[in-house]
């Protein structure tokens, strides 16, 4: 194989001991590793040109600035959980050695999730590109006070949102502030792109799911503070009358998967707190392809 990366998260105790346990583990296959444990800032962009595989120690918002980093070279991600919920892992820092020797020997498949692109635009001009794996979200700042916010779809004016804040997620998003807010809960395996607004008042306050390949503009209106964010990560301030504008990435991220695609169902019903036996179905047997 080609050489396989790292990367750690160093607000996580348990991280670092593991990357080591992990990399000694794959040196002693004759596999070439490197690795990282960068913090937020850091580019680690170098490194993965060439790269089969980068395994993530932490949790969810770990694997989201991974995805930021491997989604250009198109690197799949395997996601070993050290963090609170672990949507996005395949692995937990007991059963990892078993999964990850089945990747090494061509035990799996590659799960391709849609990712969003975002551009802030203000007086014709793009202030900055994001991309985000879960969502990119168009807020108040710390003031309890609502902004309006002109949702276009396709070029057509869809309603205006006067609310907190407007959430755009993909599928992979929709378990996480999207479905806090109220949004749907959505598989992996669609395409769709959901809209979500966050304590709407007098507009309206329901879910609207877009086809995959919508042009999303967002005109912001207000007198005071508001933010974007894309996946929970910086929050770029935002001006009365910036315009946001979303729509699917050209690239997907790739995953690593030795679970069987339902895995998804499983693992959501068990973080729900529900196990297979109050759904009347029993345990998943067999969690293999």
């Amino acid at each position: 194989m080609n050489p396989i990366g790292i990367i750690g998260q160093p607000r996580i105790a348990e991280s670092l001991p593991l990357a080591e346990k992990v990399q000694a583990w794959l040196t002693a296959r004759g596999i070439d590793v490197w690795s990282a444990a960068p913090m937020d800032d850091e580019d680690i962009d170098g490194r993965l040109e060439g790269t089969s595989l980068v395994v993530v120690l932490g949790g969810d918002g770990s694997t989201l600035r991974a995805a930021r980093w491997t989604v250009p070279y198109g690197v799949p991600i395997f996601v070993i959980n050290v963090g609170r919920v672990g949507f996005l892992s395949e692995a937990t820092p007991e059963d990892w050695p078993e999964k990850l020797e089945r990747v090494l020997n061509g035990e799996f498949w590659i799960e391709r999730r849609l990712m969003l692109h975002a551009e802030l635009w203000r007086d014709g001009q793009m202030i900055a590109p994001f991309s985000a794996l879960n969502e990119v979200v168009i807020g108040r700042g710390s003031q309890a006070r609502v902004v309006h916010l002109h949702l276009r779809v396709d070029g057509d004016l869809v309603t205006t949102y006067i609310a907190d804040a407007l959430i755009v997620s993909t599928p992979t998003g929709s378990t996480a502030y999207a479905m806090a807010a109220g949004g749907p809960l959505m598989p992996p395996q669609l395409q769709n792109l959901v809209v979500v607004p966050v304590a709407a008042h007098l507009s309206l306050n329901r879910s609207l799911v877009l086809h995959e390949n919508a042009r999303i503009a967002i005109q912001v209106e207000m007198s005071h503070e508001a933010f974007l964010t894309a996946d929970g990560q910086k929050s770029t301030p935002v001006a009365d009358g910036d315009e946001i504008v979303i729509a699917r990435h050209e690239r997907t991220c790739s995953f690593a998967r030795v679970e069987s695609p339902g895995y998804f169902y499983r693992r959501l019903m068990g973080r729900l707190g529900f196990s297979w036996p109050h759904l009347g179905i029993g345990p998943s047997r067999d969690s293999r392809p």
